[in-house]
């Protein structure tokens, strides 16, 4: 290998916006981060699933879970 034609790899701080800080190493410097694991929703397990205007149960009356489409149809007018 060549020398000194190498970016220097050094340890830096990342920041994020939550307030925590780890470090790690790069080629960069010292970074800041708007989310990272501790703030993200997937991973801190407070994401919501949120069903707007019906999907799913659109879903299941469009292809009904392997019934077929009279046995759908009843049922929608049951409810």
């Amino acid at each position: 290998m060549k020398k000194e034609i190498h970016p220097n790899y050094r340890i830096a701080t990342v920041t994020c916006s939550c307030g925590n800080t780890f470090q790690t190493k790069t080629t960069v410097g010292d970074l800041k981060v708007e989310i990272c694991s501790k703030c993200h929703p997937f991973f801190t397990g407070t994401q919501k699933l949120i069903d707007s205007a019906g999907r799913v149960e659109k879903y299941y009356r469009r292809f009904g879970k392997g019934k077929n489409k009279n046995e759908n149809e009843k049922q929608e007018k049951e409810k």
